[in-house]
């Protein structure tokens, strides 16, 4: 087991570990720590705990000292400074003729280096860039490229819900979705309607998914051949979170109707309706469509 600390270097950031090395640091404790690209001003969100090495991605490095005013009114100047930097490089850009879009800039704490981030339809090559702001701020310069989801994670924004976007709110880091959770959550499969900012797939599809997963175990499939109150019928759809499914049902009289069940008033049979089960396979092809 180790004793660590957890560090956030931003809002929504991953959280790395450090050793505390015996200091006395307390939950949003603004801590100075040692990483690998220098010195280091962050957030300790997670007090010192012990964890199974496991855990820990070598080497550990320590935390240097808890911040003291200076180092928090220091850290803050940088971030202006950083501002006027994006500007700068912004201009310079712009001379060069590059296709590149600016998004941040930040200063080690250390003012060791000064990194801008930019996104870009392809490659850039910002050698000679890089030369004419070195030789502005005489420190090292790094230039990085990010994708769309970086991108709308760092200037943030309100989502189709209404809400600020959850990446820079508080998801901290990116997870794989794919349209199918779309189609498993019962939502319009355009393209449009289930993106977010970023143009790409909300990644609220990603953490919504298994509430669905464990609710369509025990739903029947659309298709399925269900027994229901009204008499026998057919699935037809299916409304996930409420529990319900429609079906479309031949009533004593001999006629039909489109009636909602709760699940638990229906049983379900291993027979299907083989039209609607052919309407529902040619959905999921056209989601592989999609998906390539």
């Amino acid at each position: 087991m180790v004793n660590v600390v957890g560090v956030r270097f931003k809002r929504s950031g991953k959280i790395y570990y450090f050793d505390p090395d015996n200091l006395d640091i307390r939950k949003n404790d603004f801590v100075i720590v040692e990483t690998s690209r220098g010195i280091e001003f962050g957030l300790a969100v997670i007090k010192p705990k012990m964890v199974d090495e496991s855990e820990i991605v070598p080497p550990l490095k320590k935390v240097l000292r808890v911040a003291t005013e200076e180092d928090i009114e220091k850290f803050k100047e940088n971030r202006k400074k950083a501002k006027e930097a994006l500007k700068i490089c912004n201009e310079k850009a712009k001379e060069h003729g590059l296709e590149m879009k600016l998004i941040d800039a930040e200063y080690t704490f250390d003012e060791n280096k000064v990194i801008f981030y930019f996104t870009s339809d392809g490659r850039v090559d910002f050698r000679e860039l890089v030369k004419d702001l070195a030789s502005i701020f005489r420190m090292r310069i790094e230039l990085r490229q990010i994708g769309v989801r970086d991108e709308a994670k760092m200037i943030g924004g309100l989502g189709p819900c209404g809400q600020p976007v959850c990446c820079s709110r508080f998801l901290p880091e990116f997870a794989p979705v794919s349209i199918n959770m779309a189609k498993e959550q019962n939502l319009s499969l355009n393209p449009a309607k289930i993106s977010g900012l970023c143009g790409r797939l909300m990644c609220c599809l990603k953490y919504e998914e298994e509430v669905y997963k464990d609710i369509l175990e025990y739903m029947p499939e659309i298709g399925q051949i269900i027994e229901t109150p009204s008499g026998e019928g057919v699935v037809i759809d299916r409304q996930i979170i409420k529990n319900k499914v429609k079906a479309k049902v031949k009533l004593s009289d001999g006629t039909e109707d489109l009636l909602y069940f709760d699940v638990k008033d229906i049983v379900i049979t291993d027979k299907f309706d083989h039209n609607y089960k052919k309407a529902e396979e040619k959905i999921d092809e056209k989601i592989k469509i999609l998906e390539e």
